[in-house]
């Protein structure tokens, strides 16, 4: 009897240590595939490191060639704050860096010609995701002009027409209302932080604030983050793989450069029907000239307006 519980015990205990073994190899292998697939190995399910670490700031940032006080404490930490949530922020973060990639070359290109410093290109990401969209309030486009000043800056807004959605015009207008906050206000982030604001309201915030710099003055929530919110969007943009996004060349959205223009100078009645004709579709159409906002073109006055077809 006592041999039988003796044999039993040594089974017993073999088979707990075999448990234990298995149980941990288990867990070392999935400890190492989770390693490798932070370090940009891919597989079937896997890529989404779950990975949360604190950020190391540089000791310099600058937008537009203005520096920032990071030796100010508050400085510092409402750019660390921004930093942090755009990196965790994974969806909308990846999207913005392979949509940069489709629209940066013709921003850069406007920017450089407009005499604008390249930075201002990351006011579409802030303001729009680099998306055409309509915020609450009306603005409009990726660089969300509110109607007024869409008029004031020559953009075309009517029932089947609203250049606020217009990618080269808009970015055009939006180069010429900087360079008149630039004017006004004397410095680049002055200028950057009344484009969100709003210049009449900033100018009066100055004056009661008695503040010499953007970083000195105490503004609403969204504005008082904004050129934090560039910097960290900037430096997502321009260096992905220190903040864990790896893409390859082909993950990144293509310019839509790729096309032939038609010009038109009378009325469209149905573009669905314009763009059969065209070779292409109505979608198609739509994605290539987002300014035309309705299923057709009305035209009086016989206007050359310029639509693009791809190839």
């Amino acid at each position: 009897m006592k041999k039988s519980i003796q044999i039993f015990t040594i089974i017993a205990a073999s088979f707990l240590t075999f448990a234990i073994f298995v149980s941990y190899s288990n867990n070392s292998s999935k400890e190492g595939r989770a390693y490798k697939t932070f370090s940009g190995e891919k597989g079937a399910g896997q890529g989404t490191p779950q990975v949360v670490e604190n950020l190391k700031l540089k000791k310099e940032y600058s937008f537009a060639g203005e520096g920032f006080p990071m030796n100010n404490f508050d400085v510092y930490e409402r750019l660390e704050r921004e930093l942090l949530v755009n990196t965790y922020w994974h969806s909308n973060t990846i999207l913005n860096i392979k949509a940069s990639t489709r629209f940066f070359p013709l921003f850069e290109k406007i920017l450089k010609e407009e005499g604008v410093p390249d930075d201002f290109k990351y006011i579409a990401v802030a303001e729009s995701n680099l998306r055409n969209v309509k915020s609450p309030a009306g603005a409009c486009g990726m660089w969300q002009f509110m109607q007024g000043n869409a008029e004031h800056y020559n953009m075309e807004i009517s029932k089947d027409v609203d250049e606020r959605y217009h990618v080269e015009k808009s970015t055009r207008a939006a180069c010429a209302l900087i360079k008149d906050l630039k004017k006004r206000f004397g410095s680049w982030t002055m200028a950057a932080a009344a484009y969100n604001f709003g210049e009449t309201r900033l100018a009066k915030e100055i004056d009661v604030q008695r503040a010499k710099t953007y970083f000195d003055l105490n503004l609403n929530e969204e504005t008082s983050r904004y050129l934090f919110r560039l910097i960290a969007i900037k430096e997502l943009i321009e260096n992905p793989m220190d903040f864990g996004y790896y893409l390859e060349k082909e993950d990144y959205y293509q310019p839509l450069d790729r096309y032939k223009v038609i010009e038109v100078d009378q009325s469209v009645e149905n573009l669905g029907d314009f763009a059969v004709e065209h070779g292409t579709t109505y979608r198609v159409l739509k994605i290539y000239n987002p300014w035309l906002r309705s299923s057709s073109l009305s035209n009086p006055s016989g206007k050359v307006y310029k639509i693009m077809v791809p190839k």
